[in-house]
């Protein structure tokens, strides 16, 4: 049986032909390359011929370099995203029983929350972006679009719930439909890092649909 490697997800598909898009990332079969037993890891770029980079260039790319590898080799990403996808589930059911029995410290408990997590944005986008960028070589496929745009709609609600609940904090105390819709807009962005989650973990593990 024939194996072909998708050069943007690493997925393995067996069988005569390569599959019209990959099953996990959703790259075309242009993408796939075939392994055979004395296939070797390609270089992966050619130096080109051209003028040699001034020191500030060269230190640039050394940092750029370095970061990248730091990254992708203690899986930075992974680790950073936990934030979160743990800690909004938890934030969202904190308000559930605040607004259920009127726990004000929970609220105050999960407005907090929000907050950590807010100020944990920065290294998971980071990392993520050069993981997008190096790893899978910048690639906008389907499941690619999908997680920078539930990524991108984390963020803007997160922080509309982080300022909002800063301009009036008695939201849960007062009751009543703002109550409501602040809880709305939690459970979408609940919904929204566990949409991003999901995919990163079908990336990860190499699920298919």
């Amino acid at each position: 049986m024939r194996k072909w490697k998708c050069t943007i997800c690493d997925y393995i598909h067996e069988g005569e032909a390569p599959p019209d898009t990959c099953p996990v990332c959703g790259a075309e079969s242009s993408a796939f390359v075939e392994i055979t037993e004395s296939s070797e890891n390609p270089v992966s770029v050619a130096q080109t011929v051209g003028a040699e980079p001034s020191f500030a260039e060269s230190t640039e790319q050394a940092v750029q370099s370095l970061l990248s590898e730091t990254t992708l080799k203690f899986h930075l990403h992974p680790i950073t995203v936990h934030a979160p996808n743990g800690i909004i589930p938890m934030a969202f059911i904190f308000l559930l029983i605040a607004a259920v029995f009127s726990v004000q410290s929970l609220d105050q408990a999960a407005f907090y929350s929000f907050i950590f997590t807010l100020l944990s944005m920065p290294a998971v986008l980071f990392t993520g972006y050069v993981t997008w960028k190096h790893k899978y070589r910048g690639a906008l496929t389907s499941i690619f679009k999908m997680k920078i745009a539930a990524s991108i709609v984390s963020v803007i609600l997160l922080c509309f719930l982080v300022f909002w609940r800063m301009i009036d904090p008695d939201i849960f105390s007062a009751g009543g439909m703002p109550m409501v819709i602040y809880l709305l807009l939690t459970l979408g962005l609940v919904g929204a890092v566990g949409l991003a989650g999901h995919l990163g973990g079908k990336l990860v593990f190499k699920t298919g649909n």
